[in-house]
């Protein structure tokens, strides 16, 4: 198949181009600028340059390119601040919403058969019952303020998603990334700040995390774009965990002390409102469907392996 890969270049995008190449697929990579072309060819894909927010533009790249399917990976996440959160996610918010309805608007006109967009299963789920989510529970109706625009714009992505009549829409909810360019690769700052202790159980630290390695979020992409039918999938490994057994797992991976507790009240005064919610109230999300609908497992069933592996 023709594929378009909109966010080639990013921690998703590397993974994700030469598994599609070596599948047989003719692949494309949607860049904002030469040197993302460079890099994007140097993945294997047919670079076309376009700005995800201007909708000429990507009509234009889309025409060019003629795909099958779009693949949206688009996301401009950096350091994630706890205490600013809303603005952490700014830019990821609108090409969430702006650059979505861009890409599907040049897909319904090109004649684009399969929509495949990257949303959020690990920070997005509503925070009441059990601990672990299926695709048909609901995202966060009452965020923490600093997170309703985050969960504003998942939501307004995956309307727009399934929505659609054409193309055919899937909606994929990745877990915590980790690997090799994510926030939890060797070396990054959140593993540097669990090794120095900066980083402590907040509470109970019952909130519960679900994780991916990104070299398996990317399979399971594969997997969603030769297989997958109109809906949701989450991608997250078999184990999601309550902050209070992977945060002090992970330190001694690192082989650094135990990481500090704090009450919630001294969370919330250094790492805000979202800091304590992350650590405290976060619910897991179950792969079930991805494992039953795609034929997909994880080559890191759990994050207890992965990240050993990784470090």
């Amino acid at each position: 198949m023709r594929v378009l890969v909109a966010g080639a270049t990013g921690a998703l995008g590397k993974q994700l181009v030469p598994r599609l190449v070596d599948a047989g697929h003719e692949v494309f990579a949607m860049v904002r600028s030469e040197s993302a072309g460079a890099a994007a060819t140097g993945l294997g894909a047919a670079p076309v340059i376009a700005d995800a927010l201007d909708r000429e533009q990507v009509e234009a790249a889309v025409r060019e390119a003629n795909p099958e399917v779009i693949v949206h990976q688009l996301t401009a996440i950096g350091h994630i601040d706890t205490r600013h959160f809303q603005r952490s996610f700014a830019a990821t918010d609108r090409l969430r919403i702006e650059g979505t309805d861009n890409l599907l608007a040049a897909g319904r006109a090109a004649g684009v058969r399969r929509f495949v967009a990257q949303s959020n299963g690990a920070f997005t789920y509503a925070r009441t019952g059990g601990p672990v989510k299926t695709e048909e529970d609901p995202l966060d109706s009452s965020p923490v303020s600093e997170m309703a625009s985050m969960i504003g714009a998942v939501r307004h992505l995956e309307q727009a998603v399934l929505d659609s009549d054409r193309p055919e829409g899937i909606v994929l909810r990745y877990g915590a990334f980790y690997g090799p360019g994510t926030s939890m690769e060797p070396g990054s700052e959140q593993l540097e700040m669990i090794r120095k202790r900066r980083f402590p159980v907040v509470g109970k630290g019952d909130g519960v995390w679900s994780f991916i390695h990104v070299a398996d979020a990317a399979e399971a992409t594969v997997a969603a774009i030769e297989k997958g039918h109109r809906g949701v999938y989450n991608i997250v490994d078999d184990d999601p965990a309550p902050v209070a057994d992977w945060l002090p797992e992970v330190a001694a991976m690192l082989g650094a002390k135990k990481p500090m507790r704090v009450p919630r009240f001294v969370g919330r005064l250094a790492a805000g409102p979202v800091g304590v919610v992350l650590m405290t109230e976060l619910r897991g999300a179950s792969n079930s469907k991805a494992k039953r609908e795609l034929g997909w497992r994880p080559a890191h069933p759990t994050w207890r392996q992965g990240l050993k592996a990784a470090l």
